[in-house]
């Protein structure tokens, strides 16, 4: 029998993309943190567990050998939604499978490649369960798998869910390897699962192959967040659930008490966090049970961070489209949905709750939380009307003055296990052309106003993580639920965060200088960033300057620069 105190265990993350969890950096999924747990309750002590991004491998090759050289090597990912990433590249089929071949020790993999994988990590394809030449598929929860693997001595084990009490305990114990995350500790955001499970059947989604929902006491997550929090974590996201609303309840109605408890307990034991931030809830419980909805609503734009989104899986505003693909709301219900996210938490820091939803005319801050809509193309009965009624939906919500966060398009992947396997992607490629012109159009008619609208110019972002270099730019986003990608002029130091102020909008992103921007010191490049300045006003400012006030500033441009700028000392300026 082999002694698990023995064992070297490499674990590579090649990140995961599902519909109720996310773990592609700057976040970290569940699934690294809780196999690492699960391997330390079997014995095996920290310190013989290695923990890789796939990233991490690509950068440093010497860090292959932990792969070849470990007893046993788990690979864990899986994209079950299509996606584009800034922060990090998921793993191809091609790069898990070098892994398998590169290993001496025994194989695991598992997380959601256990639902198929197909050619490339893209919407529009069909997706087969494969090996992958890996001993082992974890076809259960892959955390488990590694337990009972490591419990037989590397023989076997039986594919199974883990339970409460497990998870409860691995949770805590695996919150060290953040640790050697290549974000950890600034920039980097844990992924907190509340529950599994979705008591809908939707044909595309993959999340009911994990069941009826099943949620965690809040006190167990709380105790995750402690655990992270004493490793150096600050940011976190309640991510890993398929509605927010219903956690801690029945799986359908919401129970405003739990999310008290639970969002009341993080901030307790972590309170100095940086983001606290969620991801899915589900528009149909807004509407079936709008007063306990509210109330819930509420709770979280309490205690949450600001620039929160809560993503609305409308998925289609064409009936025929939603009878056919068993999706759970009609467009009229979303759009209900959405008023009702916009007047409980669509205020921002400073202001009246009760005045929701504001568009930044008072205070430059990112509203508490707003809802995503998120639609989903190739599904079964999608004609050429789908999209003018998905297009016709987001107009009347831009036209009632509410606000969405972000609009997410993507095209279906086909898994083994949902309705859509019958289906197949052959509806998303026969649309290809008309679904790249219908996505523009909702950049350019919808995005782009309602970014203005959510963050109008002069909002301020704070801690702003500076990414890359582009152009002559700098870019850097906020940690957060689909975050801003914000662009500012210069060649700034990467690596470090900065406050921003807005002064411009793309379609999906912001335009920004560093706040305060002092006028003594900042480059044209700048100024002329400024709304309003221009040019020419840029150039008197530089010409003119040092500056002793403000409003000496102001009076030379003609234009407010409070929201912007600001003048330090004049000793040492041009």
């Amino acid at each position: 029998m082999i002694d698990p105190a023995t064992l070297d265990v490499t674990l590579v993350d090649g990140y995961v993309d599902e519909p109720a969890h996310f773990g592609v950096p700057p976040y970290v999924s569940t699934y690294p943190r809780y196999t690492a747990g699960a391997l330390v309750d079997a014995g095996v002590p920290e310190e013989r567990i290695t923990y890789h991004t796939i990233d991490a491998l690509r950068e440093t090759p010497a860090k292959w050998q932990d792969v070849e050289e470990a007893d046993l090597m788990v690979y864990i990912g899986g994209m079950t939604v299509p996606g584009k990433y800034v922060g990090g590249t998921p793993a191809e089929p091609d790069e898990v499978r070098r892994m398998a071949w590169t290993a001496t020790g025994t194989t695991l993999m598992g997380g959601p490649v256990r639902f198929g994988v197909g050619d490339q990590n893209e919407g529009g394809s069909d997706m087969e369960r494969k090996d992958l030449d890996y001993d082992f598929v974890a076809k259960g929860d892959v955390e488990a798998a590694a337990f009972d693997l490591v419990a037989s001595g590397l023989e076997g084990f039986g594919n199974r869910m883990r339970d409460v009490e497990e998870v409860t305990r691995w949770a805590r114990k695996g919150a060290f390897v953040v640790e050697n995350h290549p974000n950890h500790p600034d920039y980097l955001i844990a992924e907190l699962e509340t529950g599994r499970g979705c008591p809908y059947r939707c044909s595309f989604c993959t999340e009911p192959l994990y069941g009826n929902p099943t949620f965690r006491p809040p006190e167990t997550v709380v105790s995750e967040v402690e655990a992270l929090y004493e490793r150096g974590v600050r940011h976190f996201r309640l991510g890993r659930q398929a509605d927010i609303l219903a956690y801690g309840g029945d799986g359908e109605a919401p129970n405003p008490d739990a999310l008290r408890d639970l969002y009341g307990g993080i901030r307790e034991v972590a309170p100095d966090l940086g983001t606290l931030h969620l991801d899915n809830m589900n528009p149909i419980t807004v509407v079936e049970y709008p007063e306990k909805s509210r109330e819930g609503i509420e709770v979280i734009a309490a205690h949450n961070t600001p620039g929160d989104t809560a993503a609305f899986g409308l998925e289609s505003a064409d009936p025929v489209v939603q009878e056919e693909n068993n999706l759970n709301v009609t467009a009229d219900e979303c759009f209900e949905a959405v008023r009702v996210v916009n007047e409980a938490a669509g205020w921002r820091p400073g202001e009246d709750p009760s005045r929701a939803p504001t568009h930044g005319e008072e205070t430059k801050r990112l509203p508490k939380l707003l809802p995503g809509i998120n639609l989903l193309h190739g599904l079964k009965g999608e004609t050429r009307e789908t999209y003018q009624l998905n297009k016709e939906f987001l107009h009347r919500v831009y036209d009632a003055g509410l606000m969405l966060r972000r609009v997410n398009i993507r095209q279906v992947m086909a898994f083994d296990g949902t309705e859509m396997s019958k289906t197949g992607s052959q509806i998303a490629k026969d649309h290809k052309k008309l679904f790249k012109q219908y996505k523009r159009e909702v950049r350019e008619e919808i995005d782009n106003p309602m970014l203005k609208r959510v963050a109008p110019a002069g909002t301020r972002l704070p801690d702003v993580h500076l990414e890359y270099h582009q152009d002559g730019k700098t870019f850097g986003r906020q940690l957060g639920t689909y975050p801003l990608l914000v662009g500012m002029p210069g060649e700034l130091e990467l690596g470090r965060t900065v406050d921003v102020a807005v002064t411009d909008h793309g379609y999906r992103s912001v335009s920004g200088v560093p706040y305060p921007l002092d006028v003594n010191a900042a480059s044209m490049n700048e100024l002329t960033a400024i709304p309003g300045l221009g040019k020419q006003r840029a150039g008197n400012l530089v010409v003119d300057r040092p500056f002793a006030t403000i409003e000496d500033a102001e009076s030379r441009a003609e234009v407010d620069l409070r929201d912007f700028a600001t003048v330090r000392s004049p000793e040492g300026a041009d």
